[in-house]
């Protein structure tokens, strides 16, 4: 009886705790801190949602530690139009999701021509300067971080960049859009070089 006992107790519970486990929700789309991910909702598929950056601030108050969280999103209808948002809130959903709601009220559209842009510009925000080159068809976006989120979002398939002095995410996105709010239509750069729009692009 003894053995018996000490066999039931020895017995593979850690298989049997396993299989009664939770299992765990493949949906979660926390990623933690400077993270990047894309979101889809049911109910707005027509908008590509990329985070960029998810922050958690931690105050100290006399009760001990008080924490908030900051979200930096992209979105984007992957055809031409994009937008950004900075939202901060106590919970992480309710951070993205105000910050999904000021990125949509703050639509620009791209004039995208054939995945690229029409002429080379330079976003500049304070200390942040983003060079942004047109590519052939087949290149990519040569980009890194925040600036390939927003090409992607707006649906620029094709395109080089380069990001030069500030490192600060948010200084980027926004010199990024600087130089998005600046671009010219193809065919008002068709019109200033005295070529026909069938000229430069074929």
């Amino acid at each position: 009886m003894e053995e018996n006992e000490q066999q039931v107790q020895s017995g593979p519970q850690p298989q049997e705790a396993r299989e009664t486990r939770a299992p765990r929700d493949t949906h979660d789309r926390r990623d933690g801190r400077g993270g990047r991910r894309d979101r889809e909702r049911d109910g707005d598929k027509e908008f590509v949602e990329k985070l960029i950056r998810l922050n958690r601030v931690a105050k100290v108050v006399k009760g001990g530690r008080r924490f908030s969280f900051s979200a930096l999103v992209v979105v984007g209808s992957g055809k031409g139009t994009v937008g950004y948002g900075f939202g901060k809130a106590n919970d992480v959903s309710e951070a993205i999701r105000k910050s999904i709601e000021k990125a949509k009220k703050s639509l620009v559209t791209i004039p995208v021509k054939r995945g690229t842009l029409p002429h080379e510009i330079i976003g500049k925000y304070k200390s942040a300067s983003v060079v942004i080159k047109p590519a052939t068809p087949g290149t990519g976006v040569i980009a890194g971080g925040a600036v390939r989120a927003i090409m992607e979002a707006g649906g620029v398939s094709d395109v080089l960049s380069k990001s030069l002095g500030s490192k600060n995410n948010i200084n980027i996105v926004k010199a990024v859009f600087n130089g998005l709010e600046n671009l010219l239509d193809a065919r008002q750069v068709a019109h200033n070089r005295g070529k026909s729009l069938k000229e430069m692009w074929g």
